[in-house]
């Protein structure tokens, strides 16, 4: 049985709640993701960062980049899967969410993250469309 452990990328990077947007972004770019979890001092997750977020909620509302933190924009729920969830199980969560990246917890800690090119490596051509068809519409 796949788990969400064999889907995801392990050793996810985080971006820490008080770095800026700025940093965040520089730190996306090296590392050319779309996304970063938002950790704080506690190596407790507090939220997924995007590239979107940083186009939608900084720069479209005319935020200061440098000013504004990853914690800023931390949602104040945050979907995440368990690292012995079944595929299934993680395509669920993704699907039910709308979701392209799901962090991977174990026992509370972030232990890697499950992107939609994770799950495309592993399921059938007519669940990889179906998968994709479900997270792209919207609501």
């Amino acid at each position: 049985m796949t788990t969400a452990r064999d889907l995801m990328t392990a050793d996810a990077t985080c971006v820490r709640a008080s770095e800026t947007i700025v940093e965040a972004a520089r730190k996306m770019a090296d590392l050319g993701v779309g996304a970063l979890p938002i950790c704080g001092p506690d190596e407790k997750l507090h939220g997924m960062l995007t590239d979107r977020d940083i186009v939608v909620k900084v720069i479209a509302q005319g935020k200061d980049p440098a000013a504004c933190t990853a914690g800023d924009l931390a949602q104040d729920s945050i979907v995440t899967v368990a690292a012995d969830d079944t595929a299934e199980q993680v395509l669920r969560v993704m699907s039910e969410h709308k979701i392209r990246r799901v962090p991977v917890i174990d026992h509370h800690v972030l232990v890697g993250i499950i992107a939609q090119a994770d799950v495309a490596r592993t399921l059938s051509e007519g669940q990889i469309g179906d998968f994709v068809e479900t997270v792209s519409t919207e609501s």
